[in-house]
């Protein structure tokens, strides 16, 4: 029997991939386990009223492949109560811990008062991080941002202690207020301020483009999590885990983009099935090819594509035509 996932005992710095809806599913993820088994995934963020009421495609997002373990199903919503069974069915899909939302800064979340609202009431976030560890047994997590309007010190750190009272193990902040969105600069010291109050586990997001700026933004924090850099780069994630881990000596065979792209393909298909696998493919593959010579014009073409086979011919040539 499997030992049971605890924050305390992973390496630390952790490097974690970031939740991001329409990216990070399992195709996806299974992409950069393959290369880099030390990345702790986090799921898309999936709805804890949906999986209450037994919506078959919240099911679909939290089902997930043996390799991808430890994987963290992230979980959002502002009813404690539907948390309850959500929890339940994620430690029954054998997920090593729960993530809540407290970050989404997308309009149509933000409006039915999930994701980064919670930030405007703290003992409603509070809560439902309670109910979610009285009724799990798996380590609960949050992610949360920097502010909703603005950045308050005081708000943001009363906020973080609150999360912490009610059980959580770990917090994940990104550098960003919610009205900032993806736009501008993420600050990082509100995040260093954080991990100095906090007793549990404190990861960093934003900005991380490089193995570099990783291991310079890292300072106190137990670890980094990493999102947009990865699309079209998943071995991005190999880079900063050796950076951050000098002593691990990982030298794996790693790909070139053409076999990557076509791997991210095959899981995808097996996945979702050709059609779906392939129309959400599309942006995927738009990335992998971004700055070749006559990228705009493959583009074109990459975001038409309807099957595994039209693919495959399509990354050949650029393959060919291309430098490296």
């Amino acid at each position: 029997m499997a030992s049971k996932f605890s924050w305390d005992s992973e390496k630390k710095p952790i490097l974690a991939l970031a939740p991001m809806e329409g990216y990070t599913d399992s195709a996806f993820r299974q992409l950069i386990k393959k290369y880099i088994p030390e990345v702790i995934c986090f799921t898309e963020f999936t709805s804890a009223d949906a999986l209450k009421y037994n919506s078959k495609v919240s099911f679909k997002k939290i089902k997930f492949a043996k390799t991808e373990k430890p994987l963290i199903v992230q979980l959002f919503g502002k009813k404690p109560e539907h948390f309850i069974e959500a929890a339940k069915l994620v430690e029954e899909s054998g997920a090593a811990g729960i993530d809540i939302n407290m970050g989404c800064p997308a309009k149509k979340v933000i409006g039915s008062q999930h994701g980064s609202a919670l930030l405007k009431n703290p003992e409603l976030a509070a809560e439902i991080v309670h109910t979610v560890v009285k009724n799990t047994n798996l380590p609960v997590s949050v992610k949360t941002r920097i502010g909703f309007n603005s950045y308050d010190k005081e708000k943001l750190q009363s906020f973080c202690l609150k999360i912490e009272q009610a059980g959580a193990k770990l917090i994940t902040i990104h550098g960003r207020t919610t009205k900032q969105g993806y736009g501008g600069k993420a600050s990082w010291d509100p995040i260093y301020q954080i991990k100095e109050i906090l007793n549990i586990y404190v990861i960093g997001n934003g900005d991380i483009d490089s193995p570099e700026t990783a291991v310079k933004k890292l300072k106190n924090l137990d670890g980094i999590m990493v999102g947009r850099a990865t699309f079209g780069n998943p071995l991005i994630m190999y880079h900063i885990y050796n950076k951050l881990h000098p002593e691990n000596k990982n030298d794996r065979k790693l790909p070139d983009w053409h076999t990557l792209a076509k791997e991210h393909i095959e899981l995808a298909v097996k996945s979702k099935g050709e059609k779906r696998a392939m129309l959400e493919m599309r942006k995927h593959l738009a990335v992998y090819i971004k700055g070749f010579p006559g990228a705009a014009n493959y583009r074109s073409k990459l975001v038409r594509v309807e099957t595994k086979k039209e693919a495959f011919e399509l990354l050949d040539e650029i393959k060919e035509n291309s430098p490296g």
